[in-house]
């Protein structure tokens, strides 16, 4: 075993000591040890028991440890701790400008076990209100996680839509009469992208070829196959494809839909435009209306195109206000008052709906019923002063463990509309889970159910339950579901949006913001929406001022 290997296992033992806080004296006694053996001019693997504890700054008891990590490969102590610990915490420790200490206030004063959830944080500004850090080392911490989860090869759809806009930018600049559009899982809109796909359609091919080949499009521009590929400065994976001006549209079909639809299309006649003016035309061909690239996911609208009978998707501009989101009162950065302005004077929308945490979210500051009083005494005051603009007073209720929410119901009267939402113990069995959210849709106060799953994109599974048996209860109980807009989240998955409008659930494009700048974040939530075949007139803030004050009257009788 090399001295290196030796210093890495005795320097993970002092950090998950430090972790731990075991003895100071001896977490400073194998970090030192760990140091000399990485520095030591010998082989120490080779040394002796006796050898060993005469090297300067290893002595009798790391002597023991060596030697029992040369000959097992392993040390007891090590391992103990190791089993002591999240993995996800044993993740963090390996994060760039995080040491030991600001894990352990991370995990145990914050609650949180993953880098997802630590991502979440950063993201949700609440690092910064936690000993020991500030905006600096939350900006780091949040860079940090970013660059390890680029990584993995893949990429929310909120990373690669601004280099996608980059690369869309020079390529229109540089050729002013092409056919170019995006294909694959960024044109149907996917949460989650592997790759950035190109279409680019002109007369001589060949000079576009080259032209693409030779540009700063993309890092290492290379060809493969009848493709070019390159790579964003984030490592994300781009391939541009050029065919025949005649050819484009066709191509484009292909490289946009999945392959179940894609083949399904085909199958039906839209194989018959071989080089079709546009897309509309393949569908035509096939008896299809036109099926948005958003909705191109297996079979899913097919028999809804062929009876001419296809969602008119929302649109951002359908949305009349905004709802969930947490202000200084909780976890948030900007007051109510800010936040009520931003949206009425920068996004024109006629409503704010606040749902700061509840009393259960300690790690969030959550609002006591006294803070509770307090706010909505603050909110009272806001709406007499601000003029064509209205304050909803909400709260995000922490799901507990048997169901219930965090507050009686003399409380949770006094709210216009709650948000109950599951913050802790995601490992629960399907049915328990299934049956404390159940039990929870069913509490006559509650209006939505938030982020029903608690995933986080490329970093947290989400909460396993019974998808149609909690659909169904939110259904039978008039509770809307959330869409989760935080490009981390996405949360009711697009996957069971169709269930949940066919049984009659209203579903509402919620940012989550901690911030004004969050509230932006339902651009994302639309597009979910939209891939999901979501509709205004399914969607709970694309309400009027007037139509959703009578929805959450009409809830609470």
């Amino acid at each position: 075993m090399e001295n290196k290997a030796i210093a890495r296992k005795l320097r993970l033992l002092s950090q998950l000591m430090e972790l731990h806080e075991v003895n100071p004296f001896k977490i400073k006694s194998i970090a030192n040890a760990a140091f000399n053996v990485d520095k030591f001019n010998g082989k120490i693997a080779s040394k002796t028991f006796e050898e060993l504890e005469k090297i300067q700054g290893i002595g009798k008891s790391v002597a023991t440890k060596v030697i029992e990590l040369v000959q097992t490969g392993t040390m007891l102590e090590l391992d103990e701790l190791i089993a002591g610990t999240p993995p996800g915490v044993l993740e963090m420790m390996s994060i760039k400008g995080i040491g030991a200490k600001k894990v352990a206030v991370i995990w145990r004063e914050m609650n949180i076990e993953t880098v997802g959830e630590l991502f979440y944080a950063c993201n949700e500004n609440r690092l910064i209100e936690a000993k020991g850090f500030g905006l600096k080392t939350q900006e780091d911490i949040g860079k940090a996680i970013e660059f390890k989860m680029a990584s993995t090869g893949k990429f929310l759809y909120a990373q690669v839509e601004p280099e996608a806009d980059r690369i869309m930018d020079k390529l229109k600049f540089t050729f002013t009469n092409l056919l170019i559009d995006f294909a694959g899982e960024y044109r149907r809109l996917c949460e989650v992208v592997n790759e950035l796909v190109v279409i680019v359609g002109g007369r001589d091919c060949e000079i576009v070829y080259q032209t693409i080949l030779h540009s700063d499009l993309a890092i290492g521009m290379k060809p493969e196959g009848d493709h070019i590929v390159g790579l964003t400065e984030n490592g994300l994976r781009v391939v541009f494809c050029v065919v025949e001006k005649r050819l484009f549209f066709r191509t484009l079909f292909i490289k946009t839909g999945n392959d179940e639809h894609v083949k399904t299309v085909l199958n039906r006649g839209g194989d018959d435009a071989d080089q079709p003016e546009n897309e509309e035309l393949i569908y035509k061909k096939a008896g299809l209306g036109f099926i948005k690239p958003e909705l191109r996911e297996g079979n899913t609208f097919i028999e809804k195109a062929a009876a001419n009978q296809l969602p008119q998707l929302i649109s951002y501009n359908d949305l009349r206000g905004t709802l969930h989101n947490h202000s200084t009162w909780s976890d948030g950065v900007n007051t109510v008052e800010e936040m009520a302005v931003y949206c009425r004077d920068q996004l024109n929308l006629q409503y704010l709906g606040l749902s700061d945490h509840s009393k259960s979210a300690f790690y969030a500051k959550g609002l006591s019923i006294e803070r509770v009083l307090q706010q909505q005494e603050e909110i009272d005051h806001l709406n007499k002063k601000l003029d064509g603009f209205h304050v909803f007073k909400g709260i995000e209720s922490d799901i507990l463990n048997d169901g219930s929410l965090d507050y009686p119901d003399e409380i949770l009267k006094k709210f216009d509309f709650v948000v109950a939402s599951v913050h802790s113990n995601l490992k629960m069995s399907e049915e328990k889970a299934t049956e404390r959210l159940i039990k929870a849709i069913e509490n006559p106060y509650t209006t939505i159910l938030g982020h029903p799953t608690g995933r986080l994109l490329l970093s947290r599974n989400g909460y396993t339950f019974d998808y149609k048996k909690v659909i169904d209860a939110c259904a039978a109980n008039n509770v809307v579901i959330e869409i989760n807009s935080n490009p981390l989240r996405l949360d009711l998955d697009w996957r069971w949006h169709q269930y949940a409008l066919d049984k009659g659930v209203w579903l509402s494009i919620n940012p989550d913001a901690h911030r004004n700048e969050g509230f932006l974040d339902m651009h994302y939530g639309v597009i979910i929406g939209r891939k999901g075949g979501l509709y205004k007139e399914r969607c709970l803030n694309a309400l009027s001022l007037p139509e959703i004050t009578q929805f959450f009257k009409d809830k609470k009788k």
